[in-house]
């Protein structure tokens, strides 16, 4: 990597191999959007080739229409690589958490095979094109072969992160209307077997769940109830390796996943086949410079977006392989995840911040034993990355020669629409990067003008957007044209994240809109409090919220994890000292709370909703069982009442 003032570009050799490496791209792109996306349409298999690339009827849109494509067919037998050059080629590894256990390695043949014979039981089963299956699997194989299943039938997948509540399973299952719903007995988390039958039993209470299939995967105790459960070896046993690909409509639903917000009724987002699966090839090839030898992990859950395009759909299409984790990146030991990297050669690292802090937090000295030599990628995906852990990453797992790239998109957006290509650059400290090619972003303010470089306003996605889009909420156009086509009009997407951009164009995403805390009427965003106060060296993580205030409205309060080098007084002031020197006195903390760790989800996101729960006394919590570290509210309230 080559440093120009507080810019970072690819060195020579990695720009020679790169498969994009002249910005000219993005000039190309934006002469005419639509145009572009039909060259890379073309570069996948269709059935029959579309009648119009792009209609626009506000605030629906349409990509391909009149196009004929099945997900799995680009996938398996028509690759753009060729069939014969990817069936012998390692499409899965599947690493257990068990040190004792045994990964499953599958090629794509044998990856074509299994998904052949579970999609014949889904049809014995009665599941037609159209029909709405349920996904409640933990990070095993049979949750990719499960989707691809679906999706070669045209069935239409519906995954529920196996680490929901069974209330939340039951929600999802409501809404979707799934006759069936795949599960596993049990799985591994840190050691534990967590009994996932049990909670999908509850789950199923009082939905249209009349099919239940179960993995078999932790061997614990389980109860089946004749009639409706059936062992997914059972039902695939004699079901034949061969079968053709459902042909789909372009606009044909793919998959609906639902949004994991903390209040009120989560959003179904509706994805299409044609449109998805051709961002899904192009973002996957290009931003992560994706070649037939590279190993790629993604660490995200498949319940995610992130897990469905860069865990399964993405690297399948570029004929890749890639690694799949059932456990979490620091058991049973802190260097767990880079284990991994070094017993399979990964090429390409895609995590989150919150795990690079985490990683921080445990010291050099984990690192000092592994050489971490085969990664020539990096990248950050779910949250903002601040420059602190920016550079940890950069320095110490990267040695400085690897591509950073920060990553931004949506769970409605399909695919990664903002970053910077790692052939091209630059790569910026806490800067996301450039729209990818084709997309059409502005930041504006209250009144829809576009901001000026340096003003933060509103990100918004322009027209012809992209074709990974959503097509819509599911059974509720009212709320999707409220959330995300009323703010700007029919015409504007409205991303709900607050954005600024500088003098190149790079554009710094400073949190969602919501995570505002209005200070005596000024606007300050959570996710800029927080990337001030992690600048500091004793601060390994921090979370910001805000606590009502009789003068001011509302103030910022701030709970950090610390490395313990330091009196934790002096770092109370230090962190004071920090949001004033780099933000103003108007941002003053209220409060610094010195905690052992922040509550998150297993995805890694922060649950700052919790924490203003606790800061003001309310006993109801919420859903509290996605918390990875649930002991943690404990020890935070017992911190607020000193």
């Amino acid at each position: 990597m080559i440093k120009k003032g507080n810019l970072y570009f690819p060195g020579k050799e990695f720009k020679k191999k790169a498969l994009v490496k002249s910005a000219a791209i993005y000039k190309e792109a934006a002469k005419n959007p639509i145009r572009f996306w039909e060259k890379l349409a073309k570069g996948l298999f269709w059935y029959k080739k579309w009648k119009k690339v792009f209609s626009h009827q506000p605030p629906y849109f349409h990509w391909f229409s009149g196009g004929k494509i099945n997900i799995t067919a680009d996938i398996f037998e028509e690759n753009r690589a060729g069939w014969e050059n990817v069936k012998n080629r390692v499409a899965l590894i599947w690493e257990p958490e068990p040190l004792e256990g045994r990964e499953r390695v599958f090629t794509y043949y044998q990856l074509l095979r299994e998904v052949n014979r579970f999609a014949n039981a889904l049809l014995k089963l009665g599941v037609k094109k159209g029909d709405r299956v349920g996904i409640y699997l933990p990070m095993i194989p049979e949750v990719i072969v499960s989707m691809l299943a679906c999706a070669r039938i045209g069935a239409v997948h519906s995954v529920v992160f196996s680490a929901f509540s069974p209330n939340a399973l039951r929600i999802r299952l409501q809404d979707t209307e799934a006759k069936v719903l795949i599960t596993a007995d049990g799985y591994y988390r840190r050691g534990k077997v967590i009994n996932l039958k049990k909670q999908a039993d509850e789950g199923v209470k009082g939905t249209k769940v009349r099919k239940m299939v179960v993995v078999k995967r932790a061997a614990n105790k389980v109860e089946m109830k004749k009639g409706r459960d059936l062992w997914w070896s059972d039902i695939i046993e004699k079901e034949s390796e061969k079968m053709q690909p459902r042909i789909m409509d372009a606009e044909d639903v793919l998959f609906i996943l639902y949004t994991s917000g903390s209040t009120g009724k989560p959003k179904g987002t509706v994805h299409a086949c044609g449109g998805y699966t051709v961002q899904a090839y192009w973002t996957t090839r290009w931003i992560f410079d994706l070649k037939p030898d590279d190993i790629f992990w993604s660490t995200a859950d498949i319940g995610w977006i992130t897990g469905h395009t860069y865990s399964c759909y993405g690297p399948l299409l570029n004929g890749a392989s890639f690694i799949m984790f059932e456990g979490a990146p620091d058991w049973p030991s802190p260097d767990r995840w880079a284990q991994v990297i070094e017993k399979y050669g990964v090429t390409t690292f895609y995590t989150a911040p919150t795990a690079v802090r985490m990683f921080e937090k445990y010291g050099k000295k984990y690192l000092k034993k592994h050489k971490l030599d085969t990664l020539q990628i990096l990248a950050s995906v779910g949250e903002p990355i601040d420059a602190a852990a920016w550079h940890w990453y950069f320095k110490n797992v990267g040695k400085e020669r690897c591509p950073l790239l920060d990553t931004w998109w949506q769970t409605e957006t399909g695919g990664i629409l903002i970053t910077s290509l790692p052939g091209i650059g630059p790569f910026k400290p806490t800067f996301t990067g450039l729209p990818f090619p084709g997309t059409r972003f502005d930041i504006l303010d209250e009144k829809g003008k576009s901001c000026p470089p340096g003003k933060q306003g509103s990100l918004v996605l322009l027209p012809p957007f992209a074709p990974g889009l959503l097509r819509g909420v599911y059974k509720n156009p009212e709320k999707y044209k409220k959330t995300y086509w009323s703010q700007y009009g029919e015409r504007i997407y409205f991303t709900s994240d607050s954005a600024y951009k500088d003098r190149r164009g790079l554009i710094r995403i400073v949190g969602r809109m919501d995570d505002v805390i209005k200070v005596a009427g000024h606007r300050i965003t959570t996710g800029e409090l927080e990337s001030a106060v992690n600048t500091h060296p004793e601060i390994t993580e921090s979370a910001v919220v805000g606590k009502k205030d009789e003068i001011k409205g509302e103030v910022p309060v701030v709970f950090v994890v610390y490395k313990g080098n330091k009196a934790s007084e002096v770092v109370k002031k230090e962190v004071v000292l920090q949001v004033r020197k780099q933000i103003g006195p108007i941002a003053l903390p209220k409060e610094v709370y010195l905690v052992e760790d922040l509550p998150k989800t297993r995805s890694g996101k922060i649950m700052r909703r919790i924490l203003k729960k606790l800061l003001t006394g309310e006993k109801d919590l919420g859903d509290t069982s996605t918390l990875a570290n649930p002991e943690t509210i404990k020890k935070i309230k017992a911190v607020i009442k000193r």
